[in-house]
């Protein structure tokens, strides 16, 4: 039966969603259903949902909206954070037959031997204390490079944040699996692996079910410079806290991890930074940038923060713009905040005004782009590296360097997934980098 059945996958959020997303289209594939693009007609559409942001909620239902136009009898399912968080809200929307949460995505297959569409969701939700078990995950197929999930769940008590709440405690995937599935990606032809989880600097605990620290962040990225075949490795989001010294001196010297760091600040105030509960003050953030810069002066930095958070005066706003706008990093990440329920900032007093939350967002992304062309700038004459990307779009081919510089170059098929050494030569009007071709 599976054999005729087409699947779609459709991922909200973040790298980790991703790579769990194509994880659960192996297992639809290995089940033999055949799986096409969420724009084409399929008989299930699966939905991986993100509850970072109210917008992010706000957009699943124009997504089965969307699909239920390529199929009206499609058989439609929700997995993901919101889906744990929510899974009754969902179940309740319009077309959605079932909705499963942390413990369950992964046996998504088991829960559909009846694609007859349901006049209420089903829901096979668990209570978050049982997440407590780790799935390894990663993605390949869907883009040039591969996330590769290392760790779930989180300890932190950040007051704005869910992600506690929809994924569970800190837990690690064992050392040894990691490895595996590193060499498996390099030997599928990928040419770079991103490292993803939710708090990826607490590798190593519950890494055999229990809370102790059986293997470091560090002992993990020294195992992954090994493997053979990968050419670029890739830290994405780590806290600066977590982010060592012994860390940092060790990317620098590496061959195959790339200098390319995005670390979340969240607030430039220690005011703020002590009532969202983060677990460092902005000295240890400017202390982060600065090893970078010392031993990588061309590292990019990317930083997350957020806007609007209760409390959050103009002056505490522009003490973060301040403080943004003279450090030396590369582009940011802007969050506007909003209400989560269940999380202690919704109860806080002070609460900004969705306009000046979206004023004080724009100006941000201003300087965002201020920033990120600042460091482009700073690339022009630099002889780097570029993998290129398998998209054609309005005739050119991007990709990125190592430092993560967007280039672009007129299409060519052969390109796709190659690796180059190039010079980078000026900036063109969309603020993407042209190059002349070293080899």
């Amino acid at each position: 039966m599976n054999a005729e059945k087409k699947v779609a996958f459709y991922t909200l959020g973040c790298k980790l969603n991703f790579s769990e997303t194509s994880t659960i289209a192996r297992n639809f594939v290995n089940e033999g259903f055949k799986r096409v693009d969420f724009e084409e007609q399929a008989d299930i559409y699966v939905i991986n949902t993100c509850s970072v942001t109210d917008n992010a909620d706000k957009r699943f239902k124009t997504i089965v909206k969307n699909a239920l136009k390529k199929n009206d009898d499609a058989f439609l399912i929700a997995v993901g954070c919101y889906a744990q968080l929510k899974p009754e809200e969902l179940a309740a929307v319009d077309g959605v037959d079932l909705v499963l949460g942390a413990t369950e995505k992964f046996n998504v297959t088991s829960y559909i031997n009846d694609l007859t569409k349901n006049n209420v969701g089903e829901v096979h939700s668990c209570e978050i204390s049982d997440a407590d078990f780790y799935v390894g995950s990663y993605s390949i197929g869907d883009r040039t490079r591969a996330f590769l999930k290392v760790q779930d769940g989180c300890d932190y008590k950040c007051t704005y944040c869910t992600i506690p709440l929809a994924r569970g405690i800190s837990r690690s995937d064992t050392l040894e699996n990691v490895i595996r599935n590193a060499k498996e990606i390099a030997i599928k032809g990928i040419k770079e692996i991103v490292l993803t989880g939710v708090n990826i600097g607490d590798y190593g605990k519950g890494e055999f079910g229990n809370k102790k620290h059986e293997h470091t962040f560090l002992e993990l990225v020294k195992e992954l410079d090994k493997v053979d075949g990968i050419h670029r490795l890739r830290i994405s989001s780590i806290e600066p806290n977590l982010l060592k010294d012994e860390t940092i001196n060790f990317v620098s010297k590496s061959t195959s991890f790339v200098p390319h760091f995005h670390i979340p600040l969240q607030s430039g105030s220690d005011e703020l930074l002590k009532k969202m509960k983060r677990r460092y003050l902005r000295k240890t953030y400017t202390n982060r940038v600065q090893k970078i810069k010392e031993t990588m002066p061309n590292a990019c930095i990317g930083v997350d923060v957020i806007v609007g958070f209760p409390g959050e005066t103009d002056e505490l706003f522009l003490e973060t713009y301040n403080y943004l706008n003279k450090l030396d990093i590369s582009y940011l990440h802007v969050f506007t905040y909003s209400e989560r329920p269940n999380t202690e900032a919704v109860n806080m007093p002070n609460v900004v005004p969705k306009k000046v939350r979206a004023k004080r967002s724009k100006m941000l992304r201003g300087l965002s782009a201020k920033k990120r062309r600042s460091f482009y700038e700073s690339q022009l004459g630099n002889t780097l590296t570029v993998l290129f990307e398998n998209e054609n779009k309005e005739g050119f081919i991007q990709g990125f360097t190592e430092n993560y510089v967007k280039v672009k170059t007129p299409w060519n098929p052969n390109l796709v997934n190659t690796l180059h050494s190039i010079k980078l030569t000026k900036i063109d009007e969309d603020g993407l980098v042209r190059f002349d071709f070293i080899n």
